[in-house]
């Protein structure tokens, strides 16, 4: 994989993207974090000979942390796709996972994910319908195809951005689509979420109440599973939290601030270091 380094000093975090297939829009976080920790910020593995599958992106990002992060337990900070990814990294190496911090997270059952459907139907009118009808001709290449939509209903999921630049280098269609199939193929087998069970270490649930993905639901979803999740809603504030004009500062605050107290309060040095 891919990874981009920031900070100097302080603890390990692992920052993830979502998408699936989306990566490098967890730039602003990591750097908002580089400060206080050491950050790393992999790119997920990208479509190829084998279709891709949770287990898969579980293994590289288990490899990523035994190769990188010596015996420390990061946190690993996930948003959408990417925390879901964080909750399996954890519940299948619970000893290599430190704290965990969901971002937006993905949903886990199907009334949420209709939810969320609803929600998108409700905010779209025709002329951004009709726009969404003609990308298969606009961009016949699925992966150009996937990051115009995503630039294109982001107002669907915002409510007032500082700026409109994810910082997205290319999309994966092919990696969105076979993640995703996985993912939900593992919730109707009742894998997840009844699998976070085996997470014994501390997880926070950041979420926008403009989010359409919906929070409270979500987080109903995870409650029994994850009996010690914390959840903290913002109301002018949608999937990004860090790119929104009322609240990225006191994200920002909030995340570093809850960071810092979980690695004093698990012992951990400051002087932890990447190998």
């Amino acid at each position: 994989m891919r990874i981009r380094t920031y900070g100097t000093s302080g603890p390990v975090v692992v920052v993830l993207h979502g998408g699936p297939g989306a990566p490098g829009y967890m730039a602003p976080v990591a750097r908002g974090l580089a400060e206080s920790f050491r950050v790393l910020e992999p790119w997920q593995r990208g479509s190829g000979g084998e279709p891709l599958t949770v287990a898969r992106h579980v293994a590289d990002l288990n490899k990523l942390v035994e190769s990188r992060c010596g015996g420390a337990r990061p946190a690993v900070v996930g948003s959408s796709w990417g925390a879901m990814l964080a909750l399996a990294y954890a519940a299948a190496h619970p000893g290599r996972a430190g704290p965990l911090v969901l971002i937006g997270c993905g949903t886990f059952d199907p009334v949420a994910r209709h939810r969320m459907q609803a929600i998108r139907d409700e905010r779209m009118d025709d002329g951004l319908r009709r726009h969404m009808e003609r990308l298969p001709q606009e961009f016949p290449d699925p992966d150009e195809r996937l990051k115009a939509m995503g630039h294109l209903i982001l107002p669907l999921y915002s409510y007032e951005l500082v700026t409109t630049d994810q910082e997205i280098e290319a999309c994966d269609a092919r990696a969105n689509l076979e993640t995703w199939e996985d993912m939900v193929r593992l919730q109707e087998e009742g894998v997840y979420p009844a699998a976070f069970a085996a997470i014994d270490g501390p997880v926070l649930m950041l979420h926008g109440a403009v989010d359409p993905h919906p929070g409270r639901l979500i987080r109903a979803s995870l409650e029994p599973h994850l009996p010690q999740l914390e959840y903290r809603e913002w109301q002018r504030c949608g999937h990004y939290p860090w790119l929104e004009k009322a609240v990225r500062d006191e994200f920002f605050a909030v995340l570093r601030g809850w960071l810092t107290r979980q690695f004093a309060e698990g012992g951990r040095s400051a002087d932890e270091r990447l190998d």
